[in-house]
């Protein structure tokens, strides 16, 4: 099949290789600029175009005239987007035969929206879908699903993993939408609910919401730390005044009957250098923290159990 490419990040590169080593062409790249976390940027889907002699085009919101002016009239058949910077409107859909393909990391018709990996793991899913589906202009992760795969998750799942998870499988799955379509262009996995009390609205997270409570449940913050942790800034508190960043928890029980204040370092563990730290009703171990400008397991941070995080 004839393949054209809108999108960015690693997501898109990879699956844009995987297609072409498959044997089918690929017959442009619109892309934008990257976010910090990406791992491929705008120069090197540039670079990729012009080693092989492909339109090219760095456009955050690409229109219908805009690739015509890029491509000619002659379009392909179908196109593949992921982490598209601008909304593609259903006039540049329409003008593919198989419309656009996008890869969304949420169990439609739940998940759609932003940052759906981190809020699963902070609303304790059990496993996190990833989906191609067809896009449908002026909706939000709508459109008939192509292709699906899960993955299991739990309380010790960090977001990271997620991506990882979603890195390896988009370019797959892609690949299996793709040949599911050229053997039948009509094949549809799944048609997505359209009642809106099967779907479930995600808002994008800001880099403060990985603010840790310690009044909150020990479940919830080792939650927030694991959606906060990378390729993200990190959940965070302060001590002594400064921010600290903490990478790495787990949760940790014990029979003891204590009394204490939420955020209150109450044993520090120098052979193997974790701490336990009071968190509402509960405890929980950090083992991997960044204070000062460096990162460290916490009993080079820390002297004292009278130490409090807030």
């Amino acid at each position: 099949m004839k393949i054209g490419i809108i999108g960015r990040s690693e997501l898109t590169y990879e699956s844009m290789l995987m297609a072409r080593q498959k044997g089918h062409e690929i017959t442009f790249i619109v892309t934008a600029k990257e976010a910090p976390e990406y791992k491929y940027t705008s120069q090197d889907f540039k670079d990729f175009a012009n080693e092989n002699n492909i339109p090219f085009v760095h456009d955050p919101k690409i229109t219908a005239s805009k690739l015509e002016d890029l491509i000619g009239e002659t379009f392909p058949d179908i196109c593949i987007s992921v982490n598209y910077s601008g909304v593609i409107s259903s006039e540049v859909i329409e003008m593919f035969p198989g419309g656009i393909l996008n890869a969304h990391g949420g169990d439609l018709p739940k998940y759609r929206g932003n940052a759906c990996q981190a809020w699963a793991i902070i609303n304790g899913e059990n496993r996190i879908g990833l989906c191609i589906h067809r896009m449908v202009g002026g909706e939000l992760d709508s459109g008939d699903i192509i292709a699906r795969s899960y993955k299991k998750i739990n309380v010790n799942t960090r977001v990271g993993e997620v991506y990882d998870w979603m890195e390896s499988q988009i370019p797959i799955l892609f690949t299996e939408a793709i040949e599911s379509l050229d053997a039948d262009s009509s094949f549809v996995l799944e048609r997505q609910s359209k009642n809106e009390e099967d779907a479930l609205r995600c808002y994008p997270r800001l880099p403060e919401d990985g603010r840790v409570n310690w009044t909150n449940s020990p479940i919830e913050i080792l939650r927030t730390i694991n959606a906060s942790s990378e390729p993200f800034s990190g959940a965070y508190c302060t001590y002594k005044g400064n921010k600290l960043l903490i990478w790495r928890a787990e949760l940790f029980e014990d029979s003891e009957i204590f009394c204490g204040i939420s955020g209150q370092v109450i044993h520090i563990d120098r052979e193997e250098g974790f701490i336990i730290v009071i968190a509402g009703n509960g405890k929980l171990k950090i083992t991997d923290v960044e204070y000062d400008n460096s990162r460290s397991s916490p009993d080079k941070v820390f002297n004292s159990i009278r130490a409090r995080l807030k």
